[in-house]
């Protein structure tokens, strides 16, 4: 072998152990690198906390429930059991009913929404069923059809054209104890509907073509009536419970009676029980009292303000519950 290959023989072998003395101080210094790295972030890093997440739950919890056990004074009168309080009516968004009692007796009662457009305006009269013989039941449900069957300034066309030209409802109804006569309207109309209330009950014609008319309406309405489950329940539980007195019979009355009525039975009625102390005036939504009480004063001028109230009249014949049993076959 030549001097030149031994030479270069030599060289390969000593390259290993130069590569790794790089290699191992390479490693050191990576070593070293690193526990300087471990100990500067040890260095930075916040301390440990004093409590864990949960404590500092519980503390809020605590905190929130010492605050309702002793809440701020100014809500002791609506949170405590016992509240200095007892009546929140006024916090209720339910409007004032404000009564005006006039001096013929006649009451106007109102409820003032004036955000509202609508509103709705009647007349309860403390007249029913209750009211008649055995000999006329069925006036007060007859008077209440012929009500809107035309007036001295209306026929009965004009006055449905006009509640249909405002968009109005005109409706009525009758139970054992009241009538009632209502209208609803748009607020612009309540003058007009009030007007329409007035006319019809003190100048209504009665005429005689229309009360035969409405004869047959009302013998008609009966024959459905009795095919209504629950109106003949009821009707034969109150002729059960109070038998042979006022509130024992049917608003609509027997079929002989509907049969002969007739225009001096209506005239009869309206004057002995639409009368100014029986009868309220109620106007709801877009209304302002003073200026229903200040219309109605115009315009019911004609009601008899006889003092007999509905109490009196009742006590002389008055309905005595029977509490019995009565069998139908």
């Amino acid at each position: 072998m030549t001097i030149k290959q031994l030479l270069s023989l030599a060289r390969r072998l000593s390259k290993p152990s130069s590569s790794f003395n790089i290699s191992r101080s390479s490693s050191s210094a990576a070593s070293r690198l690193a526990a300087a790295a471990t100990s500067d972030s040890a260095e930075i890093s916040p301390p440990p906390p004093t409590a864990m997440i949960y404590d500092r739950l519980s503390l809020s919890v605590k905190s929130k429930l010492q605050k309702l056990e002793n809440p701020d004074p100014r809500f002791l009168k609506y949170g405590s059991p016992h509240p200095a309080v007892v009546s929140h009516t006024h916090m209720l968004s339910s409007p004032e009913t404000k009564i005006t009692t006039l001096p013929n007796g006649l009451r106007v009662a109102t409820e003032s929404t004036l955000s509202s457009r609508t509103a709705t305006v009647g007349v309860w009269i403390d007249a029913g069923s209750r009211f008649e013989t055995e000999e006329t039941n069925g006036t007060a449900h007859f008077l209440e059809h012929m009500i809107f069957k035309g007036t001295e300034r209306r026929s009965a066309r004009d006055l449905e054209e006009e509640i249909e030209n405002m968009g109005g409802h005109l409706n009525a109804y009758t139970s054992r104890e009241q009538t009632t006569y209502y209208a609803k309207v748009m607020d612009k109309d309540v003058f007009k509907a009030l007007d329409i209330l007035a006319d019809i009950l003190q100048n209504s014609k009665f005429e005689e073509h229309r009360i035969r008319r409405e004869r047959d309406v009302i013998l008609r309405e009966m024959e459905e009536v009795e095919g209504q489950t629950e109106e003949v329940i009821f009707d034969h539980l109150h002729s059960t419970a109070f038998q042979y007195t006022p509130l024992g019979r049917t608003i609509l009355g027997p079929a002989d009676n509907v049969k002969t009525i007739t225009k001096g039975h209506l005239l009869n009625y309206i004057q002995t029980h639409y009368t100014a102390p029986r009868m309220v005036i109620a106007a709801s939504g877009a209304v302002k009292h003073e200026e229903i009480v200040e219309q109605v004063e115009k315009l019911f001028t004609k009601l008899s303000s006889d003092p007999a109230t509905a109490s009196q009249l009742v006590v002389k014949e008055p309905a005595t519950f029977t509490g019995s049993e009565v069998g139908l076959s």
